[in-house]
């Protein structure tokens, strides 16, 4: 059975990546770095990105079921954010502020629009919300790594990151057009996960421990694997066993193409 964290633990955990966030943008000399993960962005069109995105979220998450959601702005455009280093501190602190106070309105059932319609998370604001950790924490690390200070993240956002990744990106009831295969992913935290992949689709579960091993087998810390999954490190920063080509498939494969 999966480990879903409690919604008020996971509301917890962006108020955390949100703080780190703006902790590692207030304390950038140059807002107009480059960000080397986020190779089109610097620093200032990220922290915008970060700030808009919460609002936007808010809107969807207001919005209720069904709505259609607002329309994306793009950073680097015109800009929305103030330039003052105090000013934009606290605009991103607003930016989360508003997106919570959205989602402890509605509550962790209520339906909201998502772009997961065909995966394995549910559409509401819960599983709005475990995605909200995971696009804060990959920002906190592009924000960091910008300043060559990049952090491990921790523990339980990068669990908790894996668990969510696999279940609302790479799952989905849309056939597999490749061979069969199965994925096994174990953290060094003790957590482990398998992808199967076969005509009904994509499916994440924990491991049974008394599982044959799977066609490829992943291992690493869950940071590591968050960071994979958002192609912020390579595949051969983890330890691998087994043949490669069913996850090289999955990161080429467009399930709505």
């Amino acid at each position: 059975m999966q480990k879903i964290l409690e919604f008020p633990e996971v509301l917890r955990l962006i108020e955390d990546r949100s703080a780190a966030f703006r902790a590692a943008i207030a304390s950038a000399p140059d807002l107009d770095a480059r960000v080397p993960s986020c190779p089109d962005w610097n620093l200032r069109e990220l922290a915008q990105h970060v700030g808009d995105g919460r609002r936007r979220q808010a809107a969807i998450v207001a919005a209720g079921p069904g709505a259609q959601p607002p329309a994306k702005t793009d950073p680097t455009g015109a800009p929305t954010a103030p330039r003052d280093h105090a000013a934009l501190d606290t605009w991103l602190a607003e930016s989360t502020e508003l997106m919570l106070a959205a989602m402890r309105e509605a509550g962790p059932d209520r339906g909201c629009w998502t772009w997961w319609g065909r995966s394995q998370a549910p559409e509401n604001c819960g599983a709005l919300a475990r995605h909200q950790v995971q696009e804060l924490a990959v920002h906190t690390y592009d924000a960091q790594l910008t300043q060559g200070a990049a952090q491990p993240l921790p523990t339980d956002v990068a669990v908790e990151g894996v668990d969510e990744f696999l279940t609302t990106v790479a799952a989905t009831n849309v056939p597999w057009p490749f061979k069969p295969a199965t994925i096994d992913m174990h953290a060094t935290e003790g957590r482990s996960w398998r992808l199967t992949l076969n005509a009904d689709g994509v499916r994440s579960d924990d491991l049974d421990p008394d599982a044959e091993p799977g066609d490829l087998t992943v291992r690493g810390t869950a940071g590591e694997m968050v960071l994979y999954l958002y192609d912020r490190v390579p595949f051969d920063s983890l330890e691998v066993t087994g043949d490669t080509t069913p996850m090289d498939q999955l990161a080429e494969w467009d399930p709505n193409a």
